[in-house]
């Protein structure tokens, strides 16, 4: 099985529509004054999903219908809470309903995979009632797998919404940099310092990611190129929960695999750096589950790859009783005005994501 932690050398045969990476030229890039991409945490209009049904992505039938009933099963979920639309071909819409609940409105924009963090809208405000979207030009985590569709879906969502779409410039993923709506980003350079994505400098795509999201600081981390599908991307590892305050997942200290390392090289410069405001960071930690249900190589155990709606908290649980509680705990004293409820997506961990990549938010603007 193919999967995001799997890199898919020859998966690409017949790429379409965003498949060559982007030169950044000398020419208006970024969101207008005054916009900005604000936290996840603020107020929803609603939460947009796409609909995993390309036997061409996920081959094995089987493993197709669980992934889409995980799918189902975090969006009827996050539907309690606030409107959920899922995008996907009508030609699917009439197996999709028997899993979704009648909350969850399905639209008739076509995809490919289910991760909407990434291909979905990336939403601006300008908090005076404007919406924009900030198009961060999706090609496939560099040409790694299939997006025809995919690389379309942030577009047609905004044209559905009749909404402006503003081109950042640079190509790559909300999943690959995390806001703190008040100045400050964080990533991983691997998944935008790499040419299979963007032909500049470190420089260059730093002025063209704050320009996309209306921020002034960035924190860098290294990350690792090549060992997964994403190249690293940071809502695996660590989140912002508030300005100044971070969630991160670290491995056990004996752990010497290259996301290990990696995990313990970002906790030391996010542990070193200040935000936009000028303040240090505080950094808070989680365990990795020691005893999960799948024990896969390729498999996804991230508590912090979770996603924040109104009123309530989704994340994954992983089987590990005792780190399970811990992440609950965690998760309910740094949101004590949100319910946490933790849910089994092992399929979507099995897939190389988790929660927080198979989700995008729409903020309010009223």
């Amino acid at each position: 099985m193919l999967t995001r932690r799997t890199l898919l050398t020859g998966a690409l045969t017949g790429v379409a529509c965003g498949g060559l990476r982007m030169p950044i030229a000398a020419q208006s890039f970024g969101l207008p004054d005054g916009y900005f991409v604000p936290a996840e945490e603020v107020r929803h209009e609603r939460t947009f999903m796409q609909w995993p049904a390309s036997t061409r992505v996920h081959p094995d039938p089987d493993f197709l219908m669980d992934l889409q009933e995980s799918i189902a099963d975090i969006a009827n979920t996050i539907s309690a809470f606030e409107p959920v639309v899922m995008l996907m071909n009508r030609k699917h819409a009439l197996l999709a309903r028997r899993m979704l609940s009648n909350n969850v409105e399905i639209w008739d924009i076509p995809t490919d995979d289910l991760w909407a963090r990434d291909s979905g809208p990336l939403f601006a405000v300008d908090g005076n009632g404007g919406l924009a979207v900030s198009n961060l030009n999706f090609n496939g985590w560099g040409n790694k797998q299939f997006h025809r569709n995919d690389g379309l879906v942030a577009q047609r969502v905004a044209e559905r919404l009749g909404l402006p779409v503003y081109d950042s410039g640079i190509t790559g993923e909300p999943g690959g940099v995390e806001t703190d709506g008040a100045g400050t980003l964080m990533a991983h350079e691997s998944s935008w310092v790499n040419p299979n994505r963007n032909d500049s400098d470190r420089a260059e795509i730093e002025a063209r990611l704050l320009a996309a999201y209306g921020a002034t600081k960035m924190i860098w981390a290294p990350g690792i190129a090549g060992a997964d599908i994403t190249d690293d991307h940071i809502d695996a590892l660590a989140r912002f929960v508030a300005p100044g305050q971070i969630l991160i997942q670290l491995p056990d200290v004996s752990d010497t695999d290259p996301f290990s390392l990696s995990a313990f090289e970002t906790y030391d410069i996010l542990a070193e750096a200040s935000d936009a405001r000028g303040q240090r960071l505080q950094l808070v930690d989680l365990p990795y589950p020691e005893r999960p249900r799948v024990t896969s190589a390729d498999f996804v155990a991230s508590y912090v790859n979770y996603y924040v709606c109104n009123g309530a908290v989704i994340a994954a649980e992983f089987g590990d009783r005792d780190t399970d509680q811990e992440a609950a705990r965690v998760l309910a004293d740094l949101y004590p005005d949100r319910e946490i409820m933790m849910l089994n997506v092992d399929p979507v961990g099995e897939t190389g994501g988790g929660i927080h990549c198979a989700t995008q938010q729409q903020p309010a603007t009223r």
